[in-house]
């Protein structure tokens, strides 16, 4: 009889700890309702448009999806032909990769280190040459530029001045020949690059406490490469986290420059990336199931790269 009443006393012992955990839950969240009741509106909108259609794309990739029909379960199918059947999208893969290695963090110092040296300058001069730095990434034709500048005839800057001076004796097809494509693109996409995280370090720069590299003068910071490393990116952990996510996103979404620049399809696929292909599935052939396929890919390499960068992050100062 002992044994028997103790046993319904001990199946309701690993349930105690979860009833104080809820109970608790809900205590904090009645104490703080006015809180939550402000960030309802936010927290319905983030879920209806940002984290529905993830997890909604998430599961469209498993199904055959032509928007006429009803979604067919094809299970891991359209995986397994993305990564055995689908070559174009491998070479796209690989271009994707390329300008995330390379633009990416390149980009990424380039946006801090002129922020740097440019919060140095007078107030007045710094706001000219910050707009001056920023204006290419919201330029509307600036791809118009670059077309004249590597334009495949006589007349392009580029070719004009290599004939000029007796580099070449024909033009070069810069913008159709595949071995100049990509490196090409990556130089546009640099050159735009200076954008929103250029614009956060220097607010960053701005609001730093100048109170903190007086107290590491004292401390022993002797040059400005050492204040640089244990007094300002420390003090701009959030500003280099923001910067981060918007230069792996921008690297890993590139599509308009490439389709501006090479036309689309690019030549032998040789400037293709993954947002290319995620567009020709999605918004041409309207197979909608292995689009979502396309964007849970590039979802997950997007958020395997956010995560090795906070991991880096954590590491400045130490």
């Amino acid at each position: 009889m002992n044994i028997e009443a103790g046993l319904p006393a001990q199946a309701a012992l690993p349930q105690a700890p979860r009833r104080g955990r809820l109970s608790e839950l809900a205590g904090r969240m009645k104490k703080h309702k006015h809180g939550y009741a402000l960030m309802a509106p936010y927290f319905l909108i983030f879920f209806i448009f940002t984290a529905f259609p993830v997890l909604l794309a998430f599961g469209l990739s498993f199904t055959y999806f032509n928007m006429l029909e009803a979604p067919k379960w094809v299970g891991w199918e359209n995986y397994a032909r993305l990564f055995i059947k689908d070559e174009v999208f491998l070479i796209a893969v690989k271009n994707t990769l390329l300008f995330a290695v390379v633009t990416g963090p390149i980009s990424y110092m380039a946006c801090f280190f002129l922020a740097w040296l440019i919060n140095e300058l007078s107030p007045k001069i710094r706001a000219v040459v910050t707009l001056l730095f920023y204006a290419p990434s919201i330029a509307g034709n600036a791809y118009l530029i670059w077309q004249v500048a590597f334009s495949g005839d006589s007349y392009g800057y580029i070719n004009a001045f290599l004939i000029k001076w007796g580099f070449i004796l024909e033009p070069i097809q810069w913008l159709q020949d595949p071995k100049y494509m990509l490196a090409i693109i990556m130089l546009v996409q640099l050159w735009l690059s200076l954008g929103t995280a250029f614009l956060a370090f220097i607010a960053g720069l701005q609001s730093m406490d100048r109170t903190l590299i007086e107290a590491g003068a004292i401390d022993g910071v002797r040059n400005r490469w050492q204040e640089l490393w244990y007094i300002t990116l420390p003090s701009m952990r959030p500003q280099l986290m923001f910067g981060a996510v918007m230069q792996i996103t921008g690297s890993f979404a590139v599509a308009d420059v490439t389709t501006n620049m090479v036309g689309f399809p690019s030549p032998q696929y040789a400037a293709h990336t993954i947002v290319n292909h995620l567009h020709d599935y999605g918004a041409i052939r309207f197979e909608m199931g292995y689009a979502s396929a396309i964007a849970t890919v590039l979802f997950v390499l997007m958020l395997g790269s956010n995560m090795v960068v906070q991991k880096l992050l954590r590491k400045v100062g130490d």
